[in-house]
C-alpha cells in the first residue's frame, strides 16, 4: 500500500503511544523506534493524533500540487464540507484564497455526497440478509480489507463523495481538468492511490496543509472577500461530516429505520462493531462507520475547537447555504449526472498474522520475568493492552523484549547494582594491588635481617647449652626464635599476598578436595567438639583450577569458621556444594557470634584482623580474595550478631 504515514526517527521517545493508539498494529518497534509499516498501515491517522513528540508525519503532496498540479493550469479544488471546523472564523473566505492560490474552480465536495446518497438507499432497500456497511471512509474499508476480510462483501459497493465529486468533474468539465481534494482525513491520501479509483483524484491535501501553504504564501484570509463556492453546489450533502450524516443525506424513509440502522463513530466501537458483526450477534440492515467521530474530528482538521463547537459551525454554515441553495438547480444537476459511474470493487487484502502457540506465548513472558498471571502487571507501558497481546505481537515480530517498562527497571536496578558491586570490587582489587606491590617491597626488604637474626639466635643457643647451667637465657633465646619464626610466617604471607604468579590449572574436585581439608582440620585439639558437615547437591563437583591455592583458600576459611566457634555453645560448621548455571558454590556457614556490621566491608583489607593478638595476621581474607579473583569467581560473606557467618566462594566450572 502506498505509504500514507511515516515516522522521524530521531523524534521517536519510546513512548510508544501510536503502539497502543493503532487498531491495525501496524507499528513495528525497531531498536526503540515507533516504525509505520506501510503494509500493514490502514492511514486512519491515530497514530499522528496521539504522538506528543510530533514524531509521525503524513506524505506531503504540497509540492507536487504547488509545483506540477497548478502551473499547468485547469485545477479544481474540490472541499471537504468539514472545512466550518478547521476555518471556524474565516470558513467564507476560503474559497477566495484557494482562487488567490491559484484554482480556477474551487467547489464542494457535498455534491458528491449528494451523489451516492440514491445509491446507498438502493443498496439498503435492497431484499437480502446481509447486513450493508458503508464504504465512504477509506479508514474503515481498509481495515475491513486486511483484518476483517471476511466481511468484503457486506461494503457497499459505492465510491466515497471524494471520488464521486473527481468522477463527475472530470466527466462534466472535462479530462483535461486536474482535482485536488482539501479535507481532514489522512486516509484521502491513501484513497487517492487506490487502483479501485484510479484517475478520479490527482492529489489530496489536508486542512493543515492547506493553512502552512497560505502562511508560506503570505495569504491572509482575514483580508479577502466572501465568496461562494463554484457549481455544483451541496444541498443535504452538507451534513456528510457530522454523525448519521450519511443516512440524513440519503432522506431514508421511516419504515427503513425501523430495520435497524446502525450509526457507529470511533476507533473502540468500530473494531466492536465489526468483531460483533464477525461473530453474527448484529442483524441490522445497514451499518454507517466512520473512524473518527464523525469528518469533523479528523485527524487533519487542524482547530482548537472542541468536538461540539466544530459541530455547531458546521451546522450553522449548512443552515446559511439551505436557504439560498435553488434546489431545481441542484435536482438539475444531480440528475445530469445520473450517468456517471459511482460504483466500485473492494478487494481481500488479509494481512492477519496467525497467533503463536501457548508455549511460544508463555516462553516469551518468561523471558521478561512473568511466569504466572500474577506477574502480569497489564500495565499497557509497552503500548499493548495486556502482557499476553505484548508477547503475542513480540512472536509476531511486532515489537521488542525491552518494551516492557517494570521488566526494563527491574533489569536496570540489577544492572546498577552489578555496576556498584563492581566498581567496589575494582576499587578493593586496586587497593590491594598497590598494598601488594608495598608489601612485596617490605618482604623482601625483612626477610634477610630475620634469616640472619635466626641464624645468630641458633647459634649462640648452642653455645650457651653448653656454657651455661641456667635454663633462662636458653628460654629467652627460644623465645627469640619463636617471635622471628612468626615475623617470617607473616613475611611469607605478605609475599603469597603480594605475588604475580600464575595458576596451574588442572581438573579439581571440590567436593574431595574440603574432604581432604577436613581430615586434619577435625583432630586438631583446638578444635575439638566442632561438628562438621558436607552437603553436596550436584553431581557436578569437577572444576578447572588451582589446587594448591584453591586448598590454601578452603583451608583458611574453615579455620576462620572453626576460631569464630570458640565461646559459643553451639559449635558446628556446615558446608554445602550446587551447582548454578555454570558456576559451583560453596557455602562455608559456622554458628558462632558472627561479624559486626560495621566490619562486613573491612573482611578482605589486608592487616584487618578481629582475632585475639598473636593469632591472625589479617592477610588470610585478602589472600583467598585475590586467589577466587584469580580464577574469575567471587567470594562474599554474609553474618548476622548472634547467629553466624557464612562465606560463599563462587567458582566457575570451566575457567577461560
Amino acid at each position: 500500500m502506498y505509504g500514507t504515514v511515516e515516522t522521524i526517527p530521531y523524534l521517536c521517545k519510546r513512548c510508544y503511544s501510536c503502539v497502543r493508539e493503532c487498531p491495525a498494529i501496524a507499528i513495528r518497534v525497531e531498536q526503540g523506534q515507533a516504525v509505520v509499516m506501510s503494509e500493514r498501515c490502514i492511514a486512519c491517522g491515530h497514530c499522528v493524533t496521539v504522538c506528543s513528540q510530533n514524531a509521525k508525519r503524513t506524505k506531503s503532496e504540497v509540492g507536487f500540487v504547488l509545483g506540477e498540479i497548478l502551473p499547468r493550469g485547469n485545477v479544481v479544488a474540490v472541499v471537504a464540507p468539514s472545512f466550518p471546523a478547521s476555518f471556524p472564523d474565516d470558513y467564507a473566505k476560503l474559497p477566495s484564497a484557494l482562487r488567490k492560490l491559484g484554482f480556477d474552480k474551487v467547489c464542494e465536495a457535498a455534491f458528491g455526497a449528494d451523489l451516492i446518497s440514491p445509491e446507498y438507499l438502493a443498496e439498503i432497500e435492497k431484499d437480502g440478509k446481509q447486513t450493508i456497511i458503508s464504504s465512504a471512509c477509506p479508514a474503515v474499508y481498509n481495515y475491513i480489507e486486511m483484518y476483517y476480510s471476511e466481511l468484503v462483501p457486506n461494503l457497499a459497493k459505492v465510491v466515497s463523495p471524494m471520488v464521486a465529486m473527481g468522477r463527475y468533474i472530470k466527466e462534466t468539465f472535462g479530462k483535461n481538468y486536474s482535482v485536488v481534494f482539501i479535507g481532514p482525513c489522512i486516509a484521502k491520501k491513501s484513497e487517492c492511490k487506490d487502483e479501485k479509483v484510479e484517475g478520479a483524484i490527482d492529489a489530496v491535501l489536508t486542512f493543515a496543509e492547506l493553512k502552512e501553504i497560505l502562511e508560506d504564501k503570505q495569504i491572509e484570509m482575514s483580508a479577502l472577500d466572501e465568496t461562494n463556492f463554484d457549481p455544483p453546489e451541496g444541498l443535504i450533502g452538507k451534513s456528510f461530516p457530522l454523525a448519521g450524516g450519511l443516512i440524513k443525506t440519503a432522506d431514508i424513509p421511516g419504515d427503513i429505520l425501523e430495520k435497524e440502522i446502525i450509526v457507529v463513530e470511533g476507533r473502540s466501537k468500530v473494531e466492536e462493531i465489526l468483531n460483533e458483526l464477525l461473530d453474527n450477534k448484529i442483524n441490522a440492515s445497514f451499518i454507517d462507520i466512520l473512524f473518527c467521530e464523525g469528518c469533523i474530528k479528523g485527524p487533519a482538521i487542524d482547530s482548537n475547537l472542541n468536538y461540539y463547537s466544530r459541530r455547531e459551525k458546521v451546522i450553522n454554515y449548512i443552515n446559511d447555504r439551505m436557504k439560498a441553495t435553488d434546489k431545481q438547480v441542484w435536482k438539475s444537476n444531480i440528475y445530469n449526472a445520473r450517468n456517471i459511474d459511482l460504483s466500485r470493487e473492494f478487494e481481500d487484502r488479509d494481512k492477519r498474522i496467525p497467533t503463536p502457540d501457548e508455549e511460544q506465548i508463555k516462553e516469551i513472558l518468561a523471558q521478561s520475568n512473568k511466569f504466572s498471571k500474577q506477574d502480569e502487571l497489564n500495565c499497557r507501558s509497552c503500548g499493548y493492552t495486556t502482557c499476553r497481546d505484548y508477547a503475542i505481537a513480540i512472536a509476531k515480530g511486532l515489537a521488542e523484549n525491552d518494551m516492557c517498562l517494570p521488566y526494563m527497571i527491574d533489569k536496570l536496578e540489577k544492572a546498577y547494582k552489578e555496576l556498584q558491586e563492581t566498581q567496589e570490587q575494582l576499587q578493593s582489587a586496586e587497593k590491594l594491588a598497590s598494598i601488594g606491590q608495598l608489601a612485596a617491597g617490605v618482604a623482601h626488604e625483612i626477610n634477610n635481617p630475620l634469616g640472619t637474626i635466626l641464624l645468630y639466635t641458633s647459634l649462640l643457643k648452642k653455645d650457651l647449652q653448653k656454657k651455661l647451667e641456667s635454663p633462662q637465657p636458653i628460654e629467652d633465646l627460644n623465645l627469640i626464635v619463636e617471635e622471628t619464626n612468626r615475623c617470617k610466617n607473616i613475611v611469607s604471607n605478605l609475599l603469597n599476598f603480594a605475588r604475580q604468579g600464575r595458576l596451574k590449572i588442572s581438573e579439581v574436585d571440590i567436593y574431595d578436595l574440603i574432604n581432604t581439608i577436613l581430615k586434619p582440620v577435625r583432630i586438631k585439639p583446638e578444635f575439638n567438639g566442632i561438628s562438621f558437615s558436607v552437603e553436596c547437591e550436584t553431581h557436578d563437583t569437577v572444576i578447572k583450577g588451582d589446587s594448591d591455592q584453591l586448598k590454601q583458600v578452603f583451608l583458611n576459611v574453615i579455620n576462620n569458621a572453626c576460631e569464630a566457634l570458640e565461646e559459643s555453645e553451639q559449635k558446628k560448621v556446615t558446608i554445602r556444594i550446587s551447582n548454578i548455571d555454570s558456576y559451583i558454590n560453596v557455602e562455608i556457614r559456622d554458628t558462632g557470634s558472627g561479624i559486626p556490621k560495621e566490619n562486613m566491608g573491612k573482611l578482605f583489607t589486608p592487616f584487618f584482623t578481629t582475632k585475639k593478638m598473636g593469632k591472625g595476621t589479617g592477610l588470610g581474607l585478602a589472600i583467598s580474595y585475590g586467589i577466587i579473583k584469580m580464577h574469575k569467581g567471587d567470594i562474599r560473606a554474609e553474618s548476622e550478631t548472634g547467629k553466624g557467618t557464612a562465606f560463599i566462594i563462587k567458582l566457575p566450572l570451566n575457567l577461560q
